[in-house]
Order: structure tokens, then C-alpha cells, then sequence
């Protein structure tokens, strides 16, 4: 009996991602930000090849078990996607091809009950990119790497399991699994670190790969229809930047303003005890709205931090309340 299924990263730069004199032709037009993609993906290579994102990795992998449940074989079937960079010059739309790298794959883990495949993929623009960079020749003109490292475990009773190994700091990374849902978000993107360090050896293709993966739970649908809400609907939001460590509320203080966490980690902690992590996408400061005005978590920056703030009163009072419903974390059992 074969078992199939896969795990898939796309990567795509949200809007305002990009900092200092390098996202000049964003600001002017000549490039564009990425739309965020679809909950539900489609068919990968169409998706990239339609500049929807910049790359995807795309980890597929096959076992064979025998009659007696043991597994006799197995195998990838994937492949890694590098999308055209479109630019606006002079009145015209020109695709720019990008650069693919070497896709790598690992020898499968094979053992009696289940088989663990990974797999990295990426590559970079084919548009220059000139900047200063931490290592000789200190100057590149060639776009940084990007890529994502994923793993598949495979079981022979059909149970499936993955995992984010490895990815750069930029751009933003989301996982979707072998039912081509959204599963996961990369929580934080560091676009000077990236475009100053990933060159060279310092990359999955050279001597070493120092990139951590930190990853989140996607948000609810409601967040999601909430979020566009709060960005595109009336007045720009106020957008505030944490530090590490620094906190979006505090326990038993007073307030009435709602966050969308735009980029970065925080956890949420009730009676100094933490309970969760919340990533881009999710929406806080809800319950305070709705039950005094007093915030009931303390919210603590575990990286650097950027949210939109929005009023309580932009945002209908029944989603609030859904969206209260769940997350009363200090209620629901450990």
C-alpha cells in the first residue's frame, strides 16, 4: 500500500516589509508587495509562476507498506518553486525570472514504522539588489537567498507529521499541509538581518545555515475578516513597534484599544503564568473592550514587535464577542 502527502511553504513579502533606501522602488512603483495568500492553495507551480509569491518550497513524499505493516519503501515526488519578479518601467510590465538553487534532499529516514523526508528549497530575485552586507566583499549587488528547510514524517498507519527546520528571515513564510490548507505562519520577519547576512556560505547551499524557525498557529477566519477590516476599512490605523520584552498590555491596567499583530511573537500571560503564543494575523485587547475596559492577559514581546491599533467601536460588538470566546485561555484546561 502507498501512502503519500506533503507539506508546502510559500514566500512572499507583505506590505511595508521592506526597510530603508532599498525599498525605493516599492515607494515608486517599479516593484510591488505581495497580497496575502489564499487560506486554500491551489496547484503550486501555476501560483508562482502568476507572481502571487516569490517562492515556494513544495515537500512530497510516498512510502510503500508491506502486509505485514512494515514500510519496504519510499520516496519524494516534490519540487521547489522560484516565481518571475514583476517590474514597472516606462509604462510597461516586464517579468524578471528568478533564480532557482539546487533543491536538497535528504536521504530518507527509514525506519520499520515510518520515514521522515526533508527537504530545502529557495533561491533569489533575478532584479539586483545592491546594499551593504556584514562580510567581505561588504558590498553585494545580487539579491540575498531565501529559502525554507520542511520535514515530513510519514507513518505506516497513515499518520502524518511536520515541521519547519529551517527558513531565512525574510520574507514571510506560511505552511500549508497535504490537504493544501494554511496550517502555520513564519511570526517574524527580519528584513535588515536578511538582506545583510544570508549571502554566500551562510546559506543552506554553502558551509552553514544560522536561521532559526519560528513559526505560529494561523488565526482564526474571523481574525482574518476582522483584520482587513481594521487596514483597509476607513482611517489608517495607528502602527506601533515593541521591543523585546516590552509589553502590549498589562494585566488589570486599563484599556480600550484593540491590536492586530502585524509582525512578531508575544505570549500571553495571565497571573505571571504563560499560556500561549500569538503570531501575525491574531487580534488582542478584545476582552477589555468587552468586560470593563480592563485588560485581563499581560502581553509580553518575544521578538521585535509592529500592530496596527484600532478602536473598539470600528469593529462590529458581536465578532467581538466571537472572537472573546476563544481566548479564554485561563479557563480552558492546561
Amino acid at each position: 500500500m502507498r501512502i503519500t502527502s506533503s507539506v508546502t511553504s510559500v514566500s512572499w513579502i507583505p506590505s511595508e516589509a521592506i526597510t530603508g533606501p532599498v525599498r525605493l522602488p516599492m515607494d515608486v512603483g517599479v516593484g510591488h508587495y505581495d497580497d496575502p495568500p489564499p487560506d486554500q492553495l491551489g496547484d503550486v507551480g501555476t501560483f508562482v509562476a502568476a507572481d502571487r509569491c516569490r517562492f515556494a518550497n513544495e515537500l512530497a513524499a510516498w512510502v510503500e507498506v508491506d502486509d505485514a505493516g512494515r514500510i519496504s519503501d519510499a520516496g519524494y515526488a516534490g519540487a521547489g518553486h522560484v516565481g518571475p519578479t514583476s517590474m514597472r518601467l516606462l509604462g510597461r510590465t516586464l517579468a524578471i525570472p528568478g533564480v532557482a538553487y539546487p533543491l536538497l534532499q535528504a536521504e530518507p529516514e527509514i525506519h520499520p514504522d515510518r520515514v521522515r523526508f526533508v527537504q530545502t528549497a529557495g533561491g533569489r530575485t533575478g532584479v539586483p539588489m545592491p546594499r551593504p552586507v556584514r562580510r567581505p566583499p561588504f558590498v553585494r549587488v545580487t539579491s540575498p537567498t531565501a529559502w525554507t528547510t520542511l520535514a515530513c514524517t510519514i507513518h505506516s498507519d497513515g499518520a502524518v507529521e511536520h515541521e519547519v527546520v529551517d527558513a531565512s528571515p525574510f520574507p514571510r513564510h506560511w505552511i500549508y499541509g497535504g490537504d493544501a490548507r494554511l496550517v502555520a505562519k513564519s511570526g517574524y520577519i527580519d528584513f535588515q538581518t536578511w538582506a545583510e547576512a544570508n549571502v554566500g556560505d551562510h546559506t543552506p547551499w554553502g558551509e552553514s545555515s544560522t536561521a532559526e524557525a519560528l513559526v505560529t498557529e494561523v488565526e482564526t477566519a474571523l481574525e482574518r475578516e476582522l483584520s482587513l477590516h481594521i487596514m483597509r476599512a476607513g482611517e489608517r490605523p495607528e502602527l506601533r513597534r515593541l521591543a523585546v520584552g516590552e509589553l502590549l498590555t498589562r494585566q488589570g491596567e486599563p484599556g480600550s484599544e484593540l491590536f492586530l499583530l502585524l509582525d512578531g511573537v508575544v505570549v500571553v500571560e495571565v497571573d505571571d503564568q504563560p499560556l500561549a503564543e500569538l503570531g501575525p494575523g491574531s487580534i488582542v485587547g478584545e476582552r477589555a473592550v468587552l468586560e470593563g475596559g480592563v485588560r485581563t492577559a499581560t502581553l509580553r514581546a518575544t521578538t521585535p514587535v509592529r500592530v496596527a491599533v484600532a478602536r473598539g467601536d470600528q469593529l462590529d460588538p458581536a465578532a467581538l464577542t466571537e472572537l472573546a470566546s476563544g481566548h479564554r485561555r485561563e479557563e480552558q484546561p492546561s
